[in-house]
């Protein structure tokens, strides 16, 4: 590991002050793995975080920090890294609470208050590690995550922390230790509002669906109960069975289909939820119909549930109501057809197929070559100059040449235009479509 810059300076600070000041957390435990971590988090003794923050501060040259006395901590932002200094501390909480009751502590129980051991590594200003509780190492060596304390009182103090340790276990590939899913499924009730708020369980889940193994993040929120407490609609997928090229349930299909996903979120969303409306829509022949638009609506409701921005849960919605037209697809489709799918899709598209990929990977279809033959087919049609995707011509004119008032007849007409042009029976060209639009007009009738 070579020196880092902001640690050396938050030494020299801590020097000049006299102040005795660690570098802890995630910090120390990525730069030991490796993994980039460009944020610092520094623990101080004997309640001089607040000073030692100041002192960096004028020290690098950065902005006065943000100071929060109630809690003694500070942060501050330097040359795009943030570095947050804490006031060793014991925390206790009131029940149905998240805001802590904190007082001053000595460096060992503060680190015992932490999420896990390998968080409660220490760094000094040289870079040498130290390990205080005596745990830290091994399960870093080990690659399992452990709480300092027994679990239930780690995660009672701070729900969170069960679902932080399902993310780190599917961000670093590490094991949870055999206490930990046991002690989740006793406080799994602890996952919902007010205790732990909508907002922090989604940022928890997001980032485990951002990471390597989003499918071993669900299956370890189902073992440890909290599948069902955050996303009840996921879990009721488990047990149901499906035929066809299906090899696994619908929950097992899922998960397959998410970790086939590219890694962006709207498409592991899009993954996570695309049969989800398969439970409430299961038939006794099997049969799912209408599943894609029950789905849809499920989807969106349950990403506003946990306040993810409208617009992500919309598009989400919006694919998994998609989600079955390039499944579909085979070859006696119509340029019409794959130009009425570009169309419907709109910004979607290509989100769209890269679901079919995950969908069709997460079973035992025997062509999935199938969706190569039509991305290729989109992109020609995409291409296509003039463009067919859209009507040449437009209302205004439809009342002007067929003579009409304006009223729903117009955009019947109009639409049977599009139909038209899409389908390659009128050219894609303005004097073209008003000439066969004037022929249209119906004939007045014989004065005489």
């Amino acid at each position: 590991m070579g020196k880092d810059p902001a640690l050396q300076a938050v030494g020299g600070a801590a020097a000049a002050i006299g102040a005795r000041a660690w570098a802890v957390g995630g910090y120390v435990r990525d730069r030991l793995l490796g993994r980039p971590h460009p944020d610092i988090d520094v623990v101080v003794e004997e309640g001089r975080a607040l000073e030692l923050a100041e002192e960096f501060a004028r020290r690098v040259g950065a902005r006065p920090p943000a100071l929060f006395p109630r809690f003694g901590t500070a942060q501050v932002s330097w040359a795009g890294r943030l570095v947050e200094f804490a006031s060793a501390r014991a925390e206790s909480y009131a029940r149905g609470s998240r805001k802590p009751a904190v007082r001053p502590a000595s460096l060992e129980e503060d680190l015992l208050r932490r999420d896990f051991t390998v968080n409660a590594l220490l760094m000094d200003w040289e870079g040498r590690v130290h390990d205080p509780l005596g745990m830290g190492l091994q399960d870093l060596k080990a690659r399992v995550l452990r709480t300092p304390r027994d679990p239930l009182v780690t995660f009672d103090d701070d729900p969170l922390r069960m679902l932080r340790a399902i993310r780190f276990a599917a961000q670093l590939g590490f094991a949870l230790a055999p206490d930990l899913l046991p002690a989740m499924h006793r406080l799994a009730h602890r996952a919902r509002p007010p205790v732990l708020s909508a907002e922090r369980a989604a940022d928890e889940l997001r980032k485990m669906l951002l990471s390597e193994r989003p499918a071993l993040a669900l299956d370890l929120l189902q073992q440890g109960g909290l599948l069902a407490v955050l996303l009840p609609e996921i879990d009721a997928m488990r047990g149901v069975e499906q035929g066809g090229w299906h090899t696994h349930d619908v929950y097992g299909h899922t998960l397959r289909a998410v970790e086939a996903s590219p890694p962006g979120l709207t498409a592991r969303l899009a993954a996570l939820f695309h049969d989800v409306g398969k439970p409430v829509t299961a038939a006794p022949d099997g049969s799912f119909i209408g599943h894609d638009r029950v789905g849809a609506e499920m989807a969106e409701q349950a990403l506003k549930r946990l306040r993810f921005p409208h617009q992500e849960a919309e598009r989400v919605r919006d694919l998994v109501r998609l989600h079955m037209r390039p499944v579909y697809y085979d070859s006696s489709w119509s340029d019409g057809a794959v130009r009425r799918l570009a169309r419907d899709a709109g910004d979607l598209l290509w989100p769209l197929i890269d679901l079919a990929r995950a969908d069709i990977a997460a079973s035992a279809y025997p062509h999935p070559e199938k969706i190569d033959e039509l991305a290729a087919r989109l992109r020609s049609v995409l291409e296509e100059k003039p463009t067919r995707m859209r009507s040449p011509v437009t209302g205004e004119d439809v009342i002007r040449v067929l003579g009409l008032r304006p009223g729903p007849e117009v955009g019947r007409v109009k639409q049977r235009i599009e139909e038209l042009v899409l389908e390659g029976e009128l050219p894609p060209d303005r004097e073209a479509v008003l000439r066969w639009l004037a022929g249209q007009r119906p004939a007045r009738p014989d004065p005489g």
